[in-house]
Protein backbone atom coordinates (compact mmCIF):
# COMPACT_ATOMS: atom_id res chain seq x y z
CA UNK A 1 0.00 0.00 0.00
CA UNK A 2 1.26 3.28 -0.83
CA UNK A 3 2.28 5.50 2.34
CA UNK A 4 1.63 9.53 1.82
CA UNK A 5 4.98 11.56 2.00
CA UNK A 6 6.29 13.13 4.75
CA UNK A 7 5.08 17.04 4.75
CA UNK A 8 9.33 18.32 4.84
CA UNK A 9 9.76 16.03 1.95
CA UNK A 10 7.22 17.87 -0.50
CA UNK A 11 8.05 21.23 1.13
CA UNK A 12 11.60 20.53 -0.08
CA UNK A 13 11.11 18.94 -3.27
CA UNK A 14 11.99 21.17 -6.61
CA UNK A 15 9.03 23.21 -8.50
CA UNK A 16 9.69 21.07 -11.56
CA UNK A 17 9.17 18.02 -9.81
CA UNK A 18 5.65 19.43 -8.23
CA UNK A 19 4.73 20.71 -11.59
CA UNK A 20 5.40 17.26 -13.54
CA UNK A 21 3.53 15.60 -10.31
CA UNK A 22 0.29 17.67 -11.04
CA UNK A 23 0.63 18.24 -14.36
CA UNK A 24 0.53 14.44 -15.01
CA UNK A 25 -1.66 13.21 -12.50
CA UNK A 26 -4.72 10.76 -12.79
CA UNK A 27 -5.59 11.41 -9.13
CA UNK A 28 -9.18 12.24 -9.05
CA UNK A 29 -8.33 14.74 -5.83
CA UNK A 30 -5.64 16.32 -7.52
CA UNK A 31 -7.66 16.67 -10.84
CA UNK A 32 -10.38 18.36 -9.27
CA UNK A 33 -8.44 20.71 -7.28
CA UNK A 34 -7.12 21.41 -10.94
CA UNK A 35 -10.46 22.08 -11.71
CA UNK A 36 -11.34 24.32 -9.39
CA UNK A 37 -7.86 26.81 -9.83
CA UNK A 38 -8.60 26.80 -13.65
CA UNK A 39 -12.38 27.56 -13.49
CA UNK A 40 -11.73 30.46 -10.71
CA UNK A 41 -9.16 31.85 -13.12
CA UNK A 42 -11.84 32.28 -15.37
CA UNK A 43 -14.16 33.67 -13.06
CA UNK A 44 -11.68 36.93 -12.45
CA UNK A 45 -11.69 37.15 -16.32
CA UNK A 46 -15.45 36.49 -16.94
CA UNK A 47 -15.96 39.01 -13.81
CA UNK A 48 -13.48 41.70 -15.31
CA UNK A 49 -15.28 41.29 -18.66
CA UNK A 50 -18.92 41.83 -16.98
CA UNK A 51 -17.09 44.86 -15.18
CA UNK A 52 -16.43 46.43 -18.09
CA UNK A 53 -19.57 46.19 -20.05
CA UNK A 54 -21.06 47.52 -17.00
CA UNK A 55 -18.93 50.63 -17.10
CA UNK A 56 -19.85 51.13 -19.97
CA UNK A 57 -23.46 51.36 -19.38
CA UNK A 58 -23.07 53.71 -16.29
CA UNK A 59 -24.15 56.67 -17.72
CA UNK A 60 -26.39 57.66 -21.13
CA UNK A 61 -24.43 57.70 -24.35
CA UNK A 62 -21.06 56.36 -22.89
CA UNK A 63 -17.79 55.78 -24.68
CA UNK A 64 -15.51 53.57 -22.92
CA UNK A 65 -16.10 50.84 -25.26
CA UNK A 66 -16.67 50.61 -29.04
CA UNK A 67 -19.79 48.85 -29.98
CA UNK A 68 -17.89 45.50 -31.46
CA UNK A 69 -15.53 45.40 -28.38
CA UNK A 70 -18.91 45.32 -26.09
CA UNK A 71 -20.21 42.25 -28.14
CA UNK A 72 -16.10 40.63 -27.91
CA UNK A 73 -16.94 40.95 -24.27
CA UNK A 74 -20.95 39.94 -24.70
CA UNK A 75 -20.27 36.95 -25.97
CA UNK A 76 -17.11 35.50 -23.99
CA UNK A 77 -18.53 36.60 -20.76
CA UNK A 78 -21.59 34.26 -20.77
CA UNK A 79 -19.24 31.68 -22.86
CA UNK A 80 -16.88 32.15 -19.95
CA UNK A 81 -18.79 32.02 -16.74
CA UNK A 82 -20.85 28.87 -18.38
CA UNK A 83 -18.82 26.85 -20.01
CA UNK A 84 -15.31 27.55 -18.14
CA UNK A 85 -16.49 28.76 -14.85
CA UNK A 86 -19.35 27.07 -13.10
CA UNK A 87 -19.96 23.70 -14.52
CA UNK A 88 -15.74 23.04 -14.44
CA UNK A 89 -16.39 24.30 -10.36
CA UNK A 90 -19.15 22.06 -9.95
CA UNK A 91 -17.57 18.97 -12.00
CA UNK A 92 -14.46 20.02 -9.90
CA UNK A 93 -16.20 19.64 -6.71
CA UNK A 94 -17.79 16.65 -7.88
CA UNK A 95 -14.82 15.15 -8.99
CA UNK A 96 -13.39 15.56 -5.48
CA UNK A 97 -15.65 14.29 -3.17
CA UNK A 98 -18.39 11.91 -4.84
CA UNK A 99 -15.46 8.91 -5.24
CA UNK A 100 -14.85 9.76 -1.19
CA UNK A 101 -18.60 10.38 -0.55
CA UNK A 102 -19.05 6.51 -2.08
CA UNK A 103 -15.77 4.80 -0.27
CA UNK A 104 -14.00 4.22 -3.64
CA UNK A 105 -10.33 4.79 -4.08
CA UNK A 106 -10.86 7.05 -7.72
CA UNK A 107 -12.72 7.47 -10.23
CA UNK A 108 -13.59 4.45 -12.55
CA UNK A 109 -11.49 5.66 -15.28
CA UNK A 110 -8.40 7.83 -13.93
CA UNK A 111 -6.63 8.28 -17.28
CA UNK A 112 -9.64 9.62 -19.31
CA UNK A 113 -10.73 11.63 -16.28
CA UNK A 114 -7.20 13.56 -16.75
CA UNK A 115 -7.78 14.21 -20.55
CA UNK A 116 -11.04 15.27 -19.76
CA UNK A 117 -10.03 18.53 -17.44
CA UNK A 118 -7.37 18.69 -20.49
CA UNK A 119 -9.78 18.76 -22.47
CA UNK A 120 -11.70 21.40 -21.02
CA UNK A 121 -8.73 23.59 -20.29
CA UNK A 122 -7.15 23.34 -23.81
CA UNK A 123 -10.93 24.12 -25.49
CA UNK A 124 -11.06 27.63 -23.16
CA UNK A 125 -7.24 28.84 -23.74
CA UNK A 126 -8.22 28.05 -27.22
CA UNK A 127 -11.30 30.28 -27.36
CA UNK A 128 -9.40 33.22 -25.96
CA UNK A 129 -6.79 32.38 -28.21
CA UNK A 130 -9.34 34.29 -30.33
CA UNK A 131 -8.36 37.78 -28.50
CA UNK A 132 -4.94 37.23 -29.79
CA UNK A 133 -6.19 36.05 -33.02
CA UNK A 134 -8.09 39.52 -34.20
CA UNK A 135 -10.63 39.62 -31.64
CA UNK A 136 -13.43 38.13 -30.05
CA UNK A 137 -16.43 36.61 -31.53
CA UNK A 138 -19.43 38.95 -31.02
CA UNK A 139 -22.03 37.07 -32.03
CA UNK A 140 -23.74 36.45 -28.46
CA UNK A 141 -23.28 33.42 -26.07
CA UNK A 142 -25.83 31.54 -27.97
CA UNK A 143 -24.46 32.30 -31.44
CA UNK A 144 -27.82 33.12 -33.55
CA UNK A 145 -28.11 32.95 -37.51
CA UNK A 146 -27.09 34.73 -39.50
CA UNK A 147 -24.82 36.46 -36.72
CA UNK A 148 -22.32 33.17 -37.70
CA UNK A 149 -22.72 32.95 -41.30
CA UNK A 150 -19.26 33.75 -43.57
CA UNK A 151 -20.95 36.77 -45.01
CA UNK A 152 -21.64 38.40 -41.77
CA UNK A 153 -17.95 37.09 -39.54
CA UNK A 154 -15.72 36.83 -42.02
CA UNK A 155 -12.70 36.44 -39.81
CA UNK A 156 -11.48 33.25 -38.24
CA UNK A 157 -13.00 34.20 -34.30
CA UNK A 158 -16.59 32.51 -34.67
CA UNK A 159 -14.35 29.12 -36.04
CA UNK A 160 -11.98 29.49 -32.41
CA UNK A 161 -15.49 29.68 -30.84
CA UNK A 162 -16.74 26.54 -32.51
CA UNK A 163 -13.88 24.52 -31.83
CA UNK A 164 -13.01 25.44 -28.67
CA UNK A 165 -16.62 24.80 -26.85
CA UNK A 166 -16.29 21.67 -29.23
CA UNK A 167 -13.46 20.36 -27.56
CA UNK A 168 -14.21 21.45 -24.10
CA UNK A 169 -17.58 19.86 -24.68
CA UNK A 170 -16.12 16.60 -25.35
CA UNK A 171 -14.30 16.37 -22.13
CA UNK A 172 -17.33 17.01 -20.52
CA UNK A 173 -19.15 13.96 -22.11
CA UNK A 174 -16.04 11.94 -20.67
CA UNK A 175 -16.73 13.10 -17.74
CA UNK A 176 -20.05 12.66 -17.30
CA UNK A 177 -19.57 9.07 -18.97
CA UNK A 178 -17.30 8.46 -15.89
CA UNK A 179 -19.47 9.28 -13.43
CA UNK A 180 -21.76 7.39 -14.48
CA UNK A 181 -19.48 3.91 -14.26
CA UNK A 182 -18.18 5.31 -11.03
CA UNK A 183 -21.25 5.73 -9.06
CA UNK A 184 -22.61 2.76 -10.53
CA UNK A 185 -19.78 0.33 -9.98
CA UNK A 186 -17.42 1.71 -7.28
CA UNK A 187 -19.79 1.96 -4.50
CA UNK A 188 -18.34 0.22 -0.86
CA UNK A 189 -20.15 -2.61 0.47
CA UNK A 190 -23.54 -2.34 1.44
CA UNK A 191 -24.05 1.24 -0.36
CA UNK A 192 -26.93 0.75 -2.36
CA UNK A 193 -28.26 3.23 -4.52
CA UNK A 194 -31.07 3.87 -2.11
CA UNK A 195 -28.53 4.92 0.64
CA UNK A 196 -26.14 7.02 -1.29
CA UNK A 197 -25.80 10.84 -0.23
CA UNK A 198 -28.36 13.21 -1.95
CA UNK A 199 -25.17 14.97 -3.57
CA UNK A 200 -24.08 11.74 -5.26
CA UNK A 201 -27.51 10.74 -6.50
CA UNK A 202 -27.61 14.10 -7.94
CA UNK A 203 -24.37 13.92 -10.18
CA UNK A 204 -25.53 10.50 -11.32
CA UNK A 205 -28.52 12.80 -12.74
CA UNK A 206 -26.08 15.38 -13.84
CA UNK A 207 -24.00 13.21 -16.04
CA UNK A 208 -27.10 11.37 -17.59
CA UNK A 209 -28.18 15.16 -18.57
CA UNK A 210 -24.46 15.72 -19.92
CA UNK A 211 -24.28 12.39 -21.62
CA UNK A 212 -27.90 13.32 -23.46
CA UNK A 213 -27.45 17.01 -24.08
CA UNK A 214 -23.54 17.86 -25.36
CA UNK A 215 -23.95 15.66 -28.52
CA UNK A 216 -26.69 17.27 -30.09
CA UNK A 217 -24.78 21.09 -29.52
CA UNK A 218 -21.22 19.32 -30.80
CA UNK A 219 -23.32 17.58 -33.85
CA UNK A 220 -24.71 21.80 -34.52
CA UNK A 221 -21.40 22.88 -33.84
CA UNK A 222 -20.06 20.42 -36.74
CA UNK A 223 -23.18 21.57 -39.22
CA UNK A 224 -21.93 25.52 -38.47
CA UNK A 225 -18.08 24.52 -39.62
CA UNK A 226 -19.70 22.71 -42.51
CA UNK A 227 -22.11 25.76 -43.38
CA UNK A 228 -18.84 28.57 -42.81
CA UNK A 229 -16.55 26.48 -45.00
CA UNK A 230 -17.98 23.76 -46.90
CA UNK A 231 -20.54 25.09 -48.84
CA UNK A 232 -23.12 23.36 -46.60
CA UNK A 233 -26.82 24.97 -45.95
CA UNK A 234 -28.27 23.75 -42.32
CA UNK A 235 -28.24 27.69 -41.18
CA UNK A 236 -27.43 29.67 -43.93
CA UNK A 237 -30.48 32.30 -44.07
CA UNK A 238 -29.82 32.97 -47.57
CA UNK A 239 -30.03 29.31 -49.07
CA UNK A 240 -33.18 27.75 -49.71
CA UNK A 241 -34.17 24.87 -47.40
CA UNK A 242 -31.75 26.54 -44.53
CA UNK A 243 -33.34 27.40 -41.48
CA UNK A 244 -32.13 29.40 -38.52
CA UNK A 245 -34.53 28.45 -35.98
CA UNK A 246 -33.17 24.86 -36.93
CA UNK A 247 -30.03 26.12 -34.65
CA UNK A 248 -31.95 27.63 -32.43
CA UNK A 249 -33.51 24.34 -31.79
CA UNK A 250 -30.51 22.42 -31.40
CA UNK A 251 -29.23 24.70 -29.24
CA UNK A 252 -31.61 24.85 -26.41
CA UNK A 253 -31.98 21.07 -26.75
CA UNK A 254 -29.04 21.25 -25.25
CA UNK A 255 -29.02 24.61 -23.67
CA UNK A 256 -32.07 23.74 -21.17
CA UNK A 257 -30.68 20.53 -19.84
CA UNK A 258 -27.50 22.66 -19.53
CA UNK A 259 -29.34 24.80 -17.30
CA UNK A 260 -29.74 21.85 -15.24
CA UNK A 261 -26.73 20.62 -15.26
CA UNK A 262 -25.60 23.32 -13.49
CA UNK A 263 -28.34 23.58 -11.18
CA UNK A 264 -28.66 19.97 -10.26
CA UNK A 265 -25.39 19.58 -8.52
CA UNK A 266 -25.86 22.93 -6.92
CA UNK A 267 -29.34 21.27 -5.18
CA UNK A 268 -27.23 18.59 -4.12
CA UNK A 269 -24.98 20.35 -2.44
CA UNK A 270 -27.43 22.37 -0.35
CA UNK A 271 -28.99 18.98 -0.23
CA UNK A 272 -25.57 18.39 2.27
CA UNK A 273 -25.20 21.49 3.68
CA UNK A 274 -28.30 22.45 4.99
CA UNK A 275 -28.39 18.74 7.29
CA UNK A 276 -25.02 19.00 8.57
CA UNK A 277 -25.91 22.92 9.69
CA UNK A 278 -29.46 21.87 10.79
CA UNK A 279 -28.37 19.25 13.04
CA UNK A 280 -31.28 16.88 11.28
CA UNK A 281 -31.38 14.51 8.58
CA UNK A 282 -32.83 15.73 4.88
CA UNK A 283 -36.60 15.67 5.04
CA UNK A 284 -38.10 13.41 2.54
CA UNK A 285 -34.74 12.08 1.04
CA UNK A 286 -37.19 9.62 -1.26
CA UNK A 287 -39.03 13.01 -2.63
CA UNK A 288 -35.42 14.76 -3.25
CA UNK A 289 -34.86 11.60 -5.01
CA UNK A 290 -37.71 11.27 -7.28
CA UNK A 291 -37.81 15.09 -7.49
CA UNK A 292 -34.11 15.06 -8.92
CA UNK A 293 -35.16 12.38 -11.57
CA UNK A 294 -38.51 14.49 -12.47
CA UNK A 295 -36.36 17.44 -13.10
CA UNK A 296 -33.86 15.14 -15.35
CA UNK A 297 -36.66 13.71 -17.40
CA UNK A 298 -38.93 17.19 -17.80
CA UNK A 299 -35.53 19.43 -18.94
CA UNK A 300 -35.03 17.58 -22.21
CA UNK A 301 -38.25 18.30 -23.02
CA UNK A 302 -38.87 22.31 -22.60
CA UNK A 303 -36.03 23.72 -24.67
CA UNK A 304 -38.05 25.47 -26.98
CA UNK A 305 -40.00 27.62 -24.12
CA UNK A 306 -36.84 30.08 -25.23
CA UNK A 307 -38.15 30.18 -28.85
CA UNK A 308 -41.74 31.57 -27.57
CA UNK A 309 -40.87 35.03 -29.76
CA UNK A 310 -39.69 33.33 -33.27
CA UNK A 311 -43.70 32.69 -34.34
CA UNK A 312 -43.83 28.80 -33.35
CA UNK A 313 -47.07 27.37 -33.76
CA UNK A 314 -49.86 27.87 -30.96
CA UNK A 315 -50.16 24.28 -30.14
CA UNK A 316 -46.42 24.13 -29.71
CA UNK A 317 -46.31 27.59 -27.21
CA UNK A 318 -49.36 25.97 -25.04
CA UNK A 319 -46.95 22.59 -24.83
CA UNK A 320 -43.65 24.27 -23.86
CA UNK A 321 -45.32 26.64 -22.04
CA UNK A 322 -47.00 23.96 -19.64
CA UNK A 323 -44.17 21.79 -19.84
CA UNK A 324 -42.20 24.86 -18.00
CA UNK A 325 -45.07 25.17 -15.46
CA UNK A 326 -44.51 21.37 -14.76
CA UNK A 327 -40.82 21.35 -14.09
CA UNK A 328 -41.45 23.86 -11.42
CA UNK A 329 -43.46 21.30 -9.11
CA UNK A 330 -39.95 19.12 -8.55
CA UNK A 331 -38.36 21.92 -8.07
CA UNK A 332 -40.76 23.38 -5.98
CA UNK A 333 -40.84 19.84 -3.86
CA UNK A 334 -36.91 20.33 -2.74
CA UNK A 335 -37.29 24.02 -2.04
CA UNK A 336 -40.11 22.47 0.68
CA UNK A 337 -37.62 19.72 1.86
CA UNK A 338 -34.49 21.56 2.53
CA UNK A 339 -37.11 24.58 4.34
CA UNK A 340 -38.78 21.40 6.28
CA UNK A 341 -35.46 19.87 7.22
CA UNK A 342 -34.44 23.71 8.85
CA UNK A 343 -37.92 23.49 10.94
CA UNK A 344 -36.69 22.64 14.12
CA UNK A 345 -33.62 21.89 13.52
CA UNK A 346 -30.61 23.55 15.96
CA UNK A 347 -29.53 25.39 12.95
CA UNK A 348 -25.52 26.79 13.28
CA UNK A 349 -24.67 29.82 11.06
CA UNK A 350 -21.37 29.20 9.82
CA UNK A 351 -20.06 30.33 6.74
CA UNK A 352 -21.70 27.17 4.62
CA UNK A 353 -25.28 27.49 6.04
CA UNK A 354 -25.17 30.97 5.43
CA UNK A 355 -24.66 30.94 1.24
CA UNK A 356 -27.34 27.84 1.77
CA UNK A 357 -29.69 30.24 2.85
CA UNK A 358 -28.57 32.67 0.62
CA UNK A 359 -28.91 30.28 -2.39
CA UNK A 360 -32.60 29.18 -0.81
CA UNK A 361 -33.30 32.94 -1.00
CA UNK A 362 -31.97 33.84 -4.27
CA UNK A 363 -33.03 30.89 -5.84
CA UNK A 364 -36.73 31.29 -4.97
CA UNK A 365 -36.68 35.14 -6.69
CA UNK A 366 -34.90 33.45 -9.62
CA UNK A 367 -37.40 30.50 -10.05
CA UNK A 368 -40.43 33.02 -9.19
CA UNK A 369 -39.19 35.50 -12.11
CA UNK A 370 -39.19 31.88 -14.51
CA UNK A 371 -43.07 30.97 -13.39
CA UNK A 372 -43.57 34.48 -14.74
CA UNK A 373 -41.58 33.64 -18.08
CA UNK A 374 -43.31 30.88 -18.67
CA UNK A 375 -46.72 32.33 -19.51
CA UNK A 376 -45.74 32.81 -23.07
CA UNK A 377 -47.42 36.33 -23.33
CA UNK A 378 -45.37 37.75 -20.85
CA UNK A 379 -42.68 36.30 -22.20
CA UNK A 380 -43.40 38.09 -25.52
CA UNK A 381 -43.86 41.47 -23.60
CA UNK A 382 -40.04 40.91 -21.80
CA UNK A 383 -38.56 39.23 -24.09
CA UNK A 384 -34.54 39.94 -24.98
CA UNK A 385 -35.28 42.77 -22.05
CA UNK A 386 -33.25 42.98 -19.04
CA UNK A 387 -35.66 41.44 -16.68
CA UNK A 388 -34.63 38.25 -18.53
CA UNK A 389 -31.12 38.64 -17.91
CA UNK A 390 -32.19 39.44 -14.09
CA UNK A 391 -34.10 36.16 -14.37
CA UNK A 392 -30.73 34.41 -15.54
CA UNK A 393 -28.69 35.90 -13.24
CA UNK A 394 -30.53 35.32 -10.24
CA UNK A 395 -30.77 31.81 -10.97
CA UNK A 396 -27.03 31.06 -12.59
CA UNK A 397 -25.50 33.30 -10.26
CA UNK A 398 -27.82 33.86 -7.04
CA UNK A 399 -28.79 30.11 -6.91
CA UNK A 400 -26.28 28.06 -8.31
CA UNK A 401 -22.61 30.49 -7.68
CA UNK A 402 -24.16 30.61 -4.01
CA UNK A 403 -24.39 27.11 -3.57
CA UNK A 404 -21.16 26.80 -4.63
CA UNK A 405 -19.61 28.81 -2.43
CA UNK A 406 -21.42 27.05 0.22
CA UNK A 407 -20.47 23.67 -1.31
CA UNK A 408 -16.41 25.41 -1.50
CA UNK A 409 -16.56 26.35 2.31
CA UNK A 410 -18.06 23.22 3.18
CA UNK A 411 -15.49 20.74 1.83
CA UNK A 412 -12.45 23.42 1.73
CA UNK A 413 -11.02 21.62 4.96
CA UNK A 414 -11.49 17.97 3.93
CA UNK A 415 -9.44 19.17 0.53
CA UNK A 416 -6.55 21.17 2.23
CA UNK A 417 -6.78 20.58 6.02
CA UNK A 418 -7.83 24.37 6.98
CA UNK A 419 -10.86 25.86 7.52
CA UNK A 420 -11.64 28.81 5.48
CA UNK A 421 -11.67 32.12 8.07
CA UNK A 422 -15.11 32.81 9.70
CA UNK A 423 -15.15 36.21 9.66
CA UNK A 424 -13.61 36.65 6.59
CA UNK A 425 -16.24 34.22 5.10
CA UNK A 426 -19.54 36.43 6.99
CA UNK A 427 -17.74 39.34 5.29
CA UNK A 428 -17.29 37.68 1.91
CA UNK A 429 -21.17 36.46 2.28
CA UNK A 430 -22.84 40.01 2.62
CA UNK A 431 -20.72 41.60 0.70
CA UNK A 432 -21.55 39.10 -2.02
CA UNK A 433 -25.73 39.10 -1.60
CA UNK A 434 -25.63 43.21 -1.27
CA UNK A 435 -23.62 43.29 -4.37
CA UNK A 436 -25.58 40.37 -6.19
CA UNK A 437 -28.83 42.42 -5.46
CA UNK A 438 -27.66 45.55 -6.26
CA UNK A 439 -26.42 44.54 -9.72
CA UNK A 440 -29.46 42.52 -10.51
CA UNK A 441 -32.05 43.59 -8.70
CA UNK A 442 -32.50 46.61 -10.70
CA UNK A 443 -32.57 44.80 -13.74
CA UNK A 444 -35.94 44.06 -13.14
CA UNK A 445 -37.18 47.54 -13.14
CA UNK A 446 -35.26 48.82 -16.16
CA UNK A 447 -36.45 45.64 -18.30
CA UNK A 448 -39.88 45.88 -17.18
CA UNK A 449 -39.46 49.73 -19.16
CA UNK A 450 -38.46 48.44 -22.07
CA UNK A 451 -34.54 48.18 -21.89
CA UNK A 452 -33.13 46.03 -24.49
CA UNK A 453 -29.98 43.13 -23.00
CA UNK A 454 -26.97 43.53 -26.28
CA UNK A 455 -26.85 46.96 -26.51
CA UNK A 456 -23.83 48.52 -25.75
CA UNK A 457 -25.32 52.41 -24.92
CA UNK A 458 -28.75 53.96 -24.36
CA UNK A 459 -29.94 57.43 -25.13
CA UNK A 460 -30.65 60.57 -23.24
CA UNK A 461 -34.17 60.69 -24.08
CA UNK A 462 -34.87 57.51 -22.02
CA UNK A 463 -33.81 59.14 -18.69
CA UNK A 464 -35.74 56.60 -16.26
CA UNK A 465 -33.21 53.87 -17.27
CA UNK A 466 -30.03 55.77 -15.95
CA UNK A 467 -30.49 55.15 -12.41
CA UNK A 468 -31.29 51.54 -12.91
CA UNK A 469 -28.19 51.20 -14.92
CA UNK A 470 -26.11 53.53 -12.48
CA UNK A 471 -27.35 51.35 -9.51
CA UNK A 472 -26.17 47.70 -11.30
CA UNK A 473 -23.02 48.94 -12.20
CA UNK A 474 -22.21 50.16 -8.38
CA UNK A 475 -23.28 46.53 -7.67
CA UNK A 476 -19.90 45.20 -9.78
CA UNK A 477 -17.86 47.20 -7.58
CA UNK A 478 -19.32 45.96 -4.26
CA UNK A 479 -19.39 42.25 -5.93
CA UNK A 480 -15.71 42.79 -6.96
CA UNK A 481 -14.87 43.29 -3.17
CA UNK A 482 -16.25 40.35 -2.52
CA UNK A 483 -14.47 38.40 -4.49
CA UNK A 484 -11.60 40.26 -3.17
CA UNK A 485 -12.18 39.49 0.63
CA UNK A 486 -13.27 35.86 -0.76
CA UNK A 487 -9.82 34.97 -2.65
CA UNK A 488 -7.94 36.65 0.18
CA UNK A 489 -9.38 34.41 2.32
CA UNK A 490 -8.57 31.34 1.17
CA UNK A 491 -4.54 32.40 0.90
CA UNK A 492 -5.03 33.89 4.25
CA UNK A 493 -6.19 29.91 5.63
CA UNK A 494 -3.34 28.12 3.17
CA UNK A 495 -0.65 29.87 4.97
CA UNK A 496 -2.32 30.47 8.14
CA UNK A 497 -5.26 28.54 8.91
CA UNK A 498 -6.55 27.03 11.93
CA UNK A 499 -5.96 23.05 11.12
CA UNK A 500 -9.12 21.30 10.27
CA UNK A 501 -9.07 17.89 12.05
CA UNK A 502 -10.55 15.08 9.71
CA UNK A 503 -14.45 16.11 10.91
CA UNK A 504 -14.47 19.68 11.43
CA UNK A 505 -18.40 19.55 10.85
CA UNK A 506 -19.21 16.72 12.90
CA UNK A 507 -21.00 15.04 9.08
CA UNK A 508 -22.19 11.87 8.46
CA UNK A 509 -21.11 11.03 5.03
CA UNK A 510 -18.01 9.07 4.23
CA UNK A 511 -15.71 11.79 3.05
CA UNK A 512 -15.46 12.86 6.37
CA UNK A 513 -14.02 9.35 7.39
CA UNK A 514 -10.79 10.22 5.51
CA UNK A 515 -7.49 12.08 6.96
CA UNK A 516 -7.98 15.81 5.80
CA UNK A 517 -6.51 15.79 3.18
CA UNK A 518 -6.93 12.58 2.35
CA UNK A 519 -4.09 9.95 1.22
CA UNK A 520 -4.05 9.18 -2.76
CA UNK A 521 -5.53 5.50 -1.32
CA UNK A 522 -8.30 7.65 -0.05
CA UNK A 523 -9.21 4.90 2.80
CA UNK A 524 -6.81 2.33 3.97
CA UNK A 525 -9.79 -0.12 4.54
CA UNK A 526 -12.83 0.46 2.36
CA UNK A 527 -15.86 0.93 4.40
CA UNK A 528 -18.82 -1.08 4.92
CA UNK A 529 -21.95 1.05 4.64
CA UNK A 530 -25.37 0.15 6.78
CA UNK A 531 -27.55 3.22 6.27
CA UNK A 532 -27.27 6.72 4.79
CA UNK A 533 -25.27 8.47 7.68
CA UNK A 534 -22.21 5.49 7.56
CA UNK A 535 -19.77 8.60 9.11
CA UNK A 536 -22.33 7.97 12.49
CA UNK A 537 -22.58 3.96 12.28
CA UNK A 538 -18.59 4.13 12.47
CA UNK A 539 -18.56 6.70 15.14
CA UNK A 540 -21.60 4.98 17.35
CA UNK A 541 -21.38 1.29 16.39
CA UNK A 542 -23.62 0.14 19.61
CA UNK A 543 -25.90 2.64 18.63
CA UNK A 544 -28.43 1.30 15.94
CA UNK A 545 -31.55 2.92 16.37
CA UNK A 546 -29.82 6.40 16.94
CA UNK A 547 -31.98 9.38 15.57
CA UNK A 548 -31.16 12.64 14.42
CA UNK A 549 -33.95 14.64 15.81
CA UNK A 550 -32.15 13.64 19.30
CA UNK A 551 -28.84 15.42 18.05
Amino acid sequence: MAIAEPESAIVSRPLPSILHEWVTTVDHKKLGIMYIIAAFIFLVIGGIEAALMRWQLIRPAEEILSPDTFNQLFTMHGTTMIFFVVMPLLIGMANYVVPLMIGARDMAFPRLNAFSFWLYLFGAIFTYYSFIAGGAPSIGWFAYAPLTEKAFSRDSSTDYWILGLLISGIGTVGGGVNFIATILCLRAPGMKLSKVPLFVWIILWTAFLIVVAFPPFTAAQIMLLFDRHLGSHFFDTQSPGASALFWQHLFWFFGHPEVYILALPAFGMISEVIPVFSRKVIFGYESVAMATAGIGFISLGVWAHHMFSVGMSRPLDIYFSGATFLIAVPTGIKMFNWLATMYGGKIILKTPMLFALGFLSMFLIGGLTGIMLAAQPVTEAVTDSYFVVAHFHYVAFGGILFAIMAGFYYWFPKMTGKILNESLGVWNFWFLLVGFNLTFGPMHISGILGMPRRVYTYHMFRPEWEIWNLLSTLGVLVQAIAFAIFFWNIYVSLRWGEPAGDDPWDAWTLEWATTSPPPVYNFETVPEVKSRRPLWDLKHPDDPDWKFEHF
